[in-house]
């Protein structure tokens, strides 16, 4: 398919094909880059996320289907509030931040974006919720900026250049969404060499425990969420309980596992008071 520029259906309905010297060419240029731990979404330039054909790049970690589980725990929590009325119709009419229909718009914003994946799943599965999507790399934004153009969701989507959640107000989300860097240095023998070696290093490692990236995104999202409002994280085993423990003083602590039943996702609530 990668070869041909051509979707499955094409593929199947014409098995007499052949290939043309270019096309051949083309076909082992990109089995020997394979054969030397050039990960098959880099030689295509694309990953499905979420029903989603991303583009992709050495400059963005590519999607895992792992990480639907955060979305799904996103969709949990943000569809409640798309839908409950917080005030009469009449003060409804009064705010900027409320729908037609009288719900307050949902904000959210995906810190570390990379290739866009999350925020533009959010943005397909909640047409009215207000999305934001941060990066420090500027090629990662780049890749994310066609992403939801390509997708028809640029609109829909403000994305902005920052180290996790620098420049945001105080209290101005009711979600915080992230896929951060949990793997620790020590751990860097047990990762896949192709992982180690092609994806982009910061987007994999956060330092010597794994835990330096998350350290810092959990106060700066207490600050910019509203009372009440949901930080939602991607985590592995390894850091499970650790994270725990860094969350302590927020309220309605989960931690959701996978289809393998390790821990990937860790969820927590700003108390409504703080």
């Amino acid at each position: 398919m990668f070869t041909l520029d051509c979707d499955r259906a094409y593929l199947y309905a014409h098995p007499e094909r052949a290939l043309t010297p270019g096309e051949m060419h083309r076909y082992h240029e990109a089995l020997a880059r394979r054969a030397n731990g050039v990960p098959a979404q880099y030689i295509t330039g694309h990953q499905e996320f979420w029903g989603l054909d991303l583009i992709v790049s050495p400059a963005v970690l590519i999607p895992r289907p792992e990480t639907e589980h955060i979305v799904e725990a996103v969709l949990e929590l943000a569809k409640p509030k798309v839908t409950e009325r917080r005030e009469s119709p009449q003060a409804c009419r009064r705010s900027p931040e409320r729908s037609r229909g009288g719900s307050r718009t949902v904000r959210i914003v995906d810190v570390g974006t990379g290739s866009g994946a999350i925020a533009l799943a959010l943005a397909k599965e909640l047409p009215t919720a207000e999305i934001h999507a941060t990066d420090i790399s500027p090629e990662a934004l780049e890749v994310a900026r066609a992403n939801a153009a390509r997708h028809q969701l640029i609109s829909r989507i403000e994305f902005h250049q920052a180290d996790l959640l620098d420049g945001f107000s105080p209290a101005s989300f009711d979600i915080v969404v992230s896929n951060p860097p949990y793997v620790g240095e020590s751990e860097e023998d047990s990762v896949q060499l192709e992982v180690r070696k092609f994806e982009p290093r910061n987007a994999v490692f956060a330092g010597p425990t794994g835990l330096e990236v998350i350290e810092r995104l959990i106060p700066q999202a207490q600050t910019v969420l509203r009372p009440g409002g949901w930080l939602v994280f991607e985590i592995s085993g390894a850091i499970a309980e650790a994270v725990r423990r860094r969350l302590a003083g927020w309220t309605d602590i989960r931690l959701t596992s996978d289809l393998q039943g390790i821990a990937r996702v860790a969820a927590a609530r700003k108390p409504s008071s703080g």
